[in-house]
């Protein structure tokens, strides 16, 4: 039988939103990879009666409840008394938890406060999941046959802790089914559309195999699941397959991947180098790019050209195509790519040149018009593309738009 899950993420910083809660999204998917569904995904603020509410509401649903947040040394972490309160049990002291904190601290050049020694109060009936890369250890809890972790709030201790103690006694607690996602990355066809053009194949598809359509800025994920199958991996293999038969040039990765990591892996396959040529994006495509730890064997580097007087100076954009077409042109897009690969001495280059807005926009060329050109020796391709309204937006979606056109590019795929 498939073991669902809670997760409860506690702290008033995550309802106000001053930080994300990226620790629920990061067990939700390391809790799926070992089988384990998600029921339902809670934020609660710092309050006793709130935490003891939701944790009485989830021990209804769930096998597994994973608790993050509020296990600091200051008087506004109550994760402890609550759990003290709901599993009806006391604060002791713990030695083992002591020393530990002891040397931590003292290896970090600090001294022990009575905040730090609180730390080492812990719920008498909880077993402790020693901290090794923080002061707040984790606890585990078994009540009625449900399983309840509380764990710090702070994304590496939680995760260290997660690998460390957690996943591997609930895959030896329980007996597992298998939950198989595979996550396929689209971009240049806009949800909808990509709907219609999947019709045929979702009334086809096998009924084990659950698709779900994630869109955001720019791409639209989907998502292929089998729950409970252990052929799952071979049925998604079949379905992935005739997906790519079907938006073969649409898919530029799966699962973790990025454009700029898809780059890099086909550059350094083909042993080539790239350079850039950004205006509007203001060197985000550069940033994306040097994020990709290798990226110097095939990066040379790039110019942010935003003024005409660069494009002129340093690409070797001419005056005349300027005046004659203008800085957001397939002329001055193309002129772009060809000066900074010759510059760079370069197999391949990137440019691009648009309007990102607010302001600036006119009849002939709104807000969000902007020209991609890709170049090698043996040709340059520009095409234009329009955006919306919001700057930001805009400049996303350029960098995704100019890096999935180069991919197509160096695979010598139709740009679509």
């Amino acid at each position: 039988m498939l073991k669902k899950a809670d997760i409860i993420s506690i702290g008033d910083e995550i309802l106000i939103g001053q930080i994300v809660n990226t620790n629920a999204a990061w067990i939700s998917t390391r809790l799926n990879e070992l089988g384990i569904g998600i029921n339902r995904v809670t934020s609660v603020g710092d309050s006793h009666e709130e935490i003891l509410a939701i944790l009485d509401e989830a021990s209804k649903r769930s096998d597994i409840i994973i608790i993050t947040g509020g296990l600091g040394p200051t008087s506004d972490d109550i994760t402890k008394p609550a759990l003290c309160s709901y599993f009806n049990t006391r604060l002791v002291h713990n030695e083992i938890v002591y020393a530990h904190l002891e040397t931590f601290i003292k290896q970090r050049g600090s001294i022990m406060n009575e905040g730090n020694k609180s730390q080492a109060m812990l719920p008498e009936c909880c077993e402790v999941l020693q901290n090794n890369w923080g002061t707040a250890p984790g606890m585990w809890f078994e009540k009625q046959g449900i399983i309840y972790v509380s764990l710090p709030g702070v994304p590496f201790e939680m995760e260290g802790l997660m690998n460390e103690y957690v996943l591997p006694k609930l895959q030896a607690k329980f007996g597992i089914e298998h939950i198989i996602h595979r996550t396929i990355l689209t971009h240049g066809i806009a949800e909808a559309q990509l709907a219609t053009i999947l019709t045929d194949w979702e009334k086809t598809k096998n009924e084990n195999v659950k698709l779900a359509y994630l869109p955001s800025p720019g791409m639209v994920k989907l998502r292929l699941s089998v729950y409970g199958e252990k052929n799952g991996s071979a049925l998604i293999q079949q379905e992935e397959k005739k997906l790519h038969e079907i938006i073969g040039n649409a898919i530029y990765g799966y699962d973790e991947d990025t454009f700029e990591s898809v780059i890099g892996k086909l550059l350094k396959e083909r042993n080539s180098t790239l350079s850039l040529a950004e205006s509007c994006t203001g060197g985000t495509i550069a940033s994306k790019i040097v994020s990709i730890s290798g990226s110097s064997d095939y990066f040379k580097g790039g110019i942010v050209a935003y003024s005409n007087e660069i494009k002129m100076k340093e690409l070797g954009v001419p005056a005349e195509t300027l005046v004659k077409h203008g800085a957001v042109s397939q002329q001055t897009a193309e002129a772009m790519a060809e000066g900074v690969r010759t510059r760079f001495e370069t197999d391949y280059s990137l440019s691009v040149t648009g309007i990102a807005g607010p302001l600036g926009g006119s009849e002939e060329k709104p807000v969000g018009t902007v020209w991609v050109a890709v170049s090698s020796k043996e040709k340059t391709i520009a095409k234009k593309f329009r955006f919306g309204d919001n700057r930001q937006r805009n400049i996303t979606r350029t960098a995704m738009a100019a890096m999935n056109m180069l991919r197509l590019f160096i695979e010598g795929k139709e740009i679509f």
